[in-house]
């Protein structure tokens, strides 16, 4: 048996096992980079580490210990509360207010775990505030991110549209960022109408009176919630500041949380003091873990083996759907700016051949390497797993893989009918 064989069989029993012994996988994802990166791939411990995601962990730990923090003070129910008076109370239409904040910011150049970054965690704090369903929410502000990710000024339409020009293929940006709107904004309808949006219609409610029990019989999350005190003023200081840094002078995100959090930790220390244990860890280990095995496969050569070996199939149309899976599959583990970057020069060949549009076949892996962020073991799933607050985390992270899992299963194969078998381009 080949070595990518073996490392694929091995994820395959990580997955088994932490499903069925309830162990953190991202501890058994470090234990079976251990052993098939020195047994099999002969790697030392230097080239195990290579795939350790250092940025993604500085993220999950920066901002959720800046949204800790705004938690503990009373920031995030101010900002529910705003949220509320924006849409005059219509509970129903907070989640695509928040796909539309998400795609805008995404349209207009931000990264996408950026993007989430900044929003989840608001989003979350309404979701529970009113009950909606967190995988609702989650949802909605990732398909947002990536509904707007594909405009010709954001970061993955320049990259998609930038590698397309180097290959000398045909290529039409609008296209590109249409489809993929379109697509995400037709996930979101079905998982708002799924996921219990449409019982929210007809649903209102106000800011609360101080103290008061909500619409839902919940009081308050934090005293006075609807004031501006000193420590909330600085906070939401503090968010916007993220939000410069992360938009306007490109800072890392999770460098930019985590330097903001202290600096509030300082001014504030007893409201801040219990913000540190709060931060999501069992989250940090099982996405890091996990990423660190990806990153021994893909060491190991196992990605580019699977590519590969579909490149090498003679029916066009055939290879075209198993390279929008293996985009999917890949991609909720990895870097979806990565996976396009090495699948579509492998589609060249067949493209050549002038039996695929190139159109079409880009915008199709482009959408089948993106739509699966909802994955919690990619970025903006991850971000969303962490953010959640008051949730059951383990409960949430298996809503979120069996959603992502479903994703996977049917988008590639929906927009390759749509866009690939056409022949567009």
């Amino acid at each position: 048996m080949s070595a990518e064989l073996i490392s694929i069989l091995v994820l395959v029993v990580v997955f088994v096992i932490a499903t069925t012994r309830s162990i953190n996988m991202g501890a058994l994802a470090f234990a079976a980079a251990f052993g098939v990166g020195e047994l099999v791939a002969g790697l030392d411990a230097k080239g195990i580490f290579a795939g350790f995601p250092g940025d993604l962990f500085v993220v999950l730990v920066g901002v959720t210990y800046l949204f800790a923090i705004a938690r503990a003070n009373g920031t995030t129910d101010w900002l529910v509360h705003a949220a509320i008076r924006l849409v005059r109370g219509r509970i129903a239409l907070i989640p695509w207010v928040m796909f539309a904040i998400t795609a805008l910011l995404t349209a207009i150049g931000a990264v996408s775990p950026a993007a989430v970054a900044i929003v989840a965690p608001i989003a979350l704090s309404f979701a529970a505030r009113y009950g909606i369903s967190p995988l609702l929410m989650g949802a909605m502000v990732v398909h947002g991110a990536q509904g707007g990710g594909f405009s010709p000024i954001s970061i993955y339409g320049t990259i998609v549209n930038g590698i397309v020009e180097r290959e000398k293929l045909p290529g039409s940006p609008l296209t590109l960022f249409l489809a993929s709107l379109a697509v995400n904004l037709v996930i979101a309808g079905i998982v708002f109408v799924c996921c219990g949006g449409l019982a929210l219609r007809g649903t209102r409610s106000g800011p609360a009176p101080d103290g008061a029990a909500g619409e839902h019989g919940k009081p308050p999350a934090g005293e006075g919630s609807s004031r501006l005190t000193p420590a909330r003023t600085a906070t939401l200081a503090a968010l916007a500041a993220l939000v410069v840094a992360v938009l306007v002078l490109d800072l890392d995100a999770g460098l930019s949380a985590i330097t903001l959090a202290v600096l509030l930790s300082a001014c504030w220390p007893d409201t801040s003091r219990k913000a540190v244990g709060e931060i999501a860890w069992p989250t940090v280990l099982l996405i890091c873990g996990v990423l660190t095995y990806v990153g021994v496969m893909e060491e190991m050569g196992t990605i580019d083996y699977a590519g590969n070996a579909v490149g090498d199939i003679g029916i066009p149309l055939l290879a075209a759907v198993l390279l929008c899976y293996i985009g999917a599959i890949v991609s909720a583990f990895a870097s979806s700016v990565g996976i396009m970057g090495a699948l579509i020069p492998l589609a060249v060949p067949f493209l050549a051949q002038g039996e695929i549009g190139a159109i079409g076949m880009i915008t199709a892996l482009a959408i089948s390497a993106t739509v699966v962020d909802v994955s919690p073991f990619s970025t903006n799933g991850a971000l969303v797993l962490a953010a959640a607050p008051d949730v059951d985390r383990e409960r949430f992270f298996r809503q979120l893989m069996v959603y992502g899992g479903i994703v996977v299963a049917a988008v590639p194969a929906a927009v390759w009918l749509l866009l690939v078998v056409p022949g567009f381009g």
